[in-house]
């Protein structure tokens, strides 16, 4: 299961029905849960922590420390939980200890070819980042998430659950959940439909949201105009509640619609 043309540290600790291929380098630090699978010519350096049933394909580089100018060499940590799939040419970096000394990658996600996780970001579970996406460091992305080709989120923005970013996006503000955001710089274009059809958001859940969006953009409310007349909505439904929140929560301010953004 391990091809003998593999290098890997002594130190290193490796699971059960581990495959690793040839070429590959495992450093110091490097702990792979049962049954992960690694391609040829990757590279994970530690220390990082990998978990069970993951895929790694070739020419990943996973673990490496940041090239931040802050960074200075201190121990800091990457952490991969169960059954993700790294593709091609995939690069993630450890943490900082000027933030939280580590990054953090959920569950079941989707990394395709030639995406950028920098440095102390937090991705949850079930995100898509599609092919040369990049997350600059500190970014934090809610579960659900899809993320298109080529597009971009500099440091300490917030991609909401359930959103969808457009592919060759800039994401210059905080997305709030189950929002859809598209442009140069991105700008809200309505809520992510087809995502909520896809995990069966039962209708009075949408037409909740559809209305919190329309305070939200359309109604030419403030935000806090937007989050005080929709405080019964997020009491009644956990959907709007998470929209909610994420505004509430958001420390860039939100994208505002398209036209807006690109008139600023």
């Amino acid at each position: 299961m391990i091809d003998p043309r593999a290098t890997i540290d002594p130190t290193a600790c490796i699971g059960a029905d581990v495959e690793i291929g040839p070429w590959t380098i495992i450093g110091a630090g490097v702990e792979i849960g049962d049954g992960t699978r690694i391609a040829s010519h990757v590279v994970v350096k530690g220390p990082t922590r990998i978990g069970r049933n993951n895929r790694i394909f070739q020419f990943a580089s996973v673990g490496e420390d940041t090239p931040a100018f802050a960074y200075q060499g201190e121990p800091t940590t990457l952490s991969i939980g169960d059954s993700n799939v790294i593709r091609e040419g995939v690069t993630i970096h450890r943490g900082t200890v000027q933030a939280t000394g580590t990054t953090v990658i959920g569950n079941h996600n989707l990394l395709m070819a030639y995406v950028h996780v920098g440095h102390d970001c937090l991705l949850g579970d079930h995100i898509i980042m599609a092919n040369n996406s990049s997350a600059s460091g500190h970014v934090t992305v809610g579960d659900w998430a899809n993320i298109g080709g080529y597009a971009g989120v500099p440091q300490f923005r917030s991609i909401g659950a359930h959103t969808h970013i457009a592919g060759m996006s800039l994401v210059l503000k905080d997305v709030p959940a189950y929002v859809t955001v598209s442009g140069h710089p991105a700008g809200a274009v309505g809520l992510n439909e087809e995502g909520m059809r896809r995990r069966s958001v039962g209708a009075p859940a949408v037409a909740a949201l559809r209305e919190a969006y329309r305070v939200m953009y359309r109604r030419g409310n403030t935000v806090q105009e937007a989050l005080a007349k929709l405080a019964d909505a997020a009491n009644a439904f956990p959907e709007v509640k998470l929209f909610v929140d994420s505004v509430s929560q958001s420390r860039w301010g939100i994208v505002r619609g398209r036209a807006e953004s690109a008139a600023s």
